[in-house]
């Protein structure tokens, strides 16, 4: 079932690169901009990622967190961010519990081509402060990006 504006965003305790838990819940009082991705070390979520990376101080700025979500194990999700120097914590859905959730999980990713079962669609959720969704998009396709002027905006308006 597709997440609406207005929805309460379901909770999470995932795993971060460093193999530590965060939760949706510690974040209560602050927004929060949840990013899902397909796979860490690709072009694209590579591009997304090193975009709020060299943004992140836009988010702070306007008291947001931003988490990137995606199926990939730790380990994985770790030498990325170190490859890359990214300044935000990536957590793992690895047991694609969480992705489904959010509406943000391929049945079968790139079908005919690789036919993965169980990949994060690209997918962007502002959060606000009281764990209210204030914004939704889902990219179908996994090259698409979120709109990022307008998760700016979103955050901006809860200002």
């Amino acid at each position: 079932m597709a997440l609406n504006t207005g929805d309460k965003a379901p909770g999470f305790n995932l795993k971060n690169q460093d193999g530590n838990a965060v939760s949706l819940e510690e974040f209560k009082g602050k927004n929060v901009v949840v990013l899902f991705f397909p796979f860490a070390n690709t072009s694209v979520c590579t591009t997304e990622m090193s975009l709020i990376r060299d943004n992140i101080n836009k988010f702070e700025n306007i008291n947001a967190q931003v988490l990137g979500i995606s199926v990939d194990s730790p380990f994985a999700l770790k030498m990325w961010a170190e490859k890359n120097n990214f300044n935000f914590p990536l957590l793992s859905d690895f047991n694609k519990e969480v992705s489904p959730l959010y509406d943000s999980l391929y049945d079968i990713f790139a079908p005919g081509k690789f036919d993965y079962k169980g990949v994060s669609k690209r997918s962007a959720f502002v959060v606000d402060k009281n764990g209210i969704i204030k914004y939704a998009e889902i990219c179908e396709l996994p090259t698409n990006q979120p709109d990022y002027q307008s998760i700016e905006d979103v955050l901006k308006s809860l200002e």
